[in-house]
């Protein structure tokens, strides 16, 4: 009985992440020229440094997406979405910081503190930012999830992939199901709060 159960749990992760792919294919774009334009790219949060002090590539990627979207004109403003659950850990204005020195307007950054994981950031950019259309930046398999959850939300949503660190993502597998399972039980974000107009 054990392994039965082992071997359900086993395929209803494996079906979940490749359902995920498969059902927001035609929503993730790897270049400039094919993405369609949004007022606004959400950047989804991570952290700027890894534990050893070295550069977290994935911050840096989406750093660089993020700029080039915007110089190309493919979006207007810039939504970061992270972690800032203590005074120590402020993920959405290490990426200000970093977004104007690479050109982008102070007044063309917004910043939502709350995005304390995909789910938060995807619902409050449409509940507290008032976005019922955006660009998600992050790695194709994180857009993916978004997408996915912004889908179920009614959001029309696209994502413009930064580059990549790994070729294989494990913990992956298991941040689709605990989606899939969040959207069937219709978990909400931690805090929701005043909505914030992006104008």
């Amino acid at each position: 009985m054990l392994i039965l159960i082992g071997v359900l749990l086993f395929l209803g992760v494996f079906i979940t992440y490749h359902w995920m792919s498969f059902k927001t294919r035609n929503q993730v774009f790897d270049n400039l020229e094919s993405i369609p334009k949004n007022k606004v790219g959400l950047v989804l949060g991570t952290a700027k440094h890894m534990t050893d002090g070295s550069i977290n590539l994935y911050y840096k990627y989406r750093i660089d997406a993020t700029v080039e979207l915007y110089k190309a004109g493919k979006i207007e403003y810039v939504l970061v979405s992270g972690d800032n659950s203590t005074t120590y850990y402020d993920e959405p204005s290490t990426f200000k910081q970093d977004l104007i020195a690479k050109g982008i307007p102070e007044n063309r950054i917004y910043l939502d503190y709350a995005g304390f994981r995909t789910l938060d950031s995807v619902v409050r950019a449409k509940e507290i930012f008032g976005q019922t259309s955006i660009t998600f930046i992050s790695q194709k398999f994180h857009n993916q999830r978004a997408i996915y959850i912004a889908n179920d939300y009614d959001i029309d949503a696209v994502g413009y992939n930064a580059k990549d660190v790994y070729d294989f993502h494990f913990r992956e597998y298991f941040a689709r199901s605990k989606a899939s399972l969040d959207l069937v039980f219709n978990v909400e974000p931690k805090f929701l709060g005043e909505k914030i107009i992006i104008e």
